[in-house]
């Protein structure tokens, strides 16, 4: 199964054959490093929102409740979905949610198994700077599909937080501003370095991470002491013959990178955004922001 560090995975009720998810867009703070957190916008409590797992056949149903005080909408990207479904108001035969309203997204997964993510498509700016996004993922059927010993999804995002001077890091509670393109904090699955998760490998492992990017910047992601190739692409699968041995891949808005490394080279190994001010917090000197590191460990 995919983890989703610092993330939860959604579950789901099975019912006459439809698996059943809940979402609900609310108001939520997120601790984005030990005493610094941001008045911001999740699904389920969570920025980025929990990370929807599926296969390829399943019937879903996704009850999206708005606990925001404007309406919303979710889109799911990438999928192929009925045009109802796709989540666009006022373009497509699509809804907006009202506050205190939910509508059902109701379809079947038609596409092959891939990495793609959710969002809302509504008011877009403040909702998706605000951490309205989330992965979805379709899984390979059990026994089918590339054999890896580990697999981690990571959703890239950046944040403006209002009231700290350039250079300052300081606990409280900060407003961001969504309309802003002057970001100073960069975070892996709504966190900075050094608060985010650690991957842990074992030395022989094949380890394949997913990524994804619903903010403003490309980040150019880079992993020391190991070479990778890139073997999907926005949840299409690359053939052998056609993938790219690389050390770093820019991952633009709206796009998945599926990567694949045999660890091979036991140490702690830095993966991290290779743009200076996105591997900082505020400005300061310690390495921060969209960086985390590849970890071997014995189990």
């Amino acid at each position: 199964m995919v983890i989703t560090p610092n993330v939860p995975t959604l579950s789901y009720v099975l019912k006459d054959g439809v698996k059943h998810f809940e979402l609900v867009a609310e108001q939520v703070e997120l601790e984005i490093l030990p005493g610094i957190r941001l008045k911001g916008l999740g699904y389920n409590g969570s920025i980025p929102g929990p990370t929807i797992m599926v296969y390829p056949g399943d019937q879903v149903n996704i009850r999206v409740s708005n606990q925001l005080d404007e309406g919303t909408s979710v889109h799911w990207h990438g999928l192929d979905v009925p045009n109802a479904m796709d989540g666009v108001p006022c373009i497509e035969p699509s809804p907006v949610i009202p506050p205190n309203y939910y509508y059902e997204y109701r379809f079947t997964v038609v596409n092959p198994p891939g990495t793609h993510m959710y969002h809302s498509h509504f008011n877009s700016i403040p909702q998706i700077m605000g951490g309205l996004a989330g992965a979805f993922i379709i899984l390979d059927p059990p026994g089918h599909g590339l054999c890896v010993d580990r697999d981690y999804f990571i959703m890239l995002h950046e944040f403006h937080l209002n009231g700290l001077a350039k250079g300052e890091v300081k606990p409280g509670l900060y407003d961001m501003d969504p309309y802003s393109d002057m970001f100073n904090f960069f975070t892996m699955n709504g966190r900075c370095f050094p608060h985010t998760e650690s991957l842990p490998v074992k030395l022989g492992d094949q380890v394949r991470i997913r990524l994804g990017n619903l903010g403003m910047h490309i980040h150019p992601i880079h992993l020391h002491g190991h070479p990778f190739s890139i073997i999907a692409s926005d949840g299409n699968p690359i053939g052998w013959e056609q993938q790219l041995m690389k050390s770093t891949i820019p991952v633009a808005p709206g796009e998945t990178y599926d990567i694949l490394f045999q660890a091979n080279n036991p140490g702690i190994w830095p993966f991290h955004c290779h743009m200076p001010h996105h591997m900082a917090n505020n400005f300061t000197k310690s390495a921060g922001g969209m960086f985390t590191t590849v970890v071997y460990r014995s189990n």
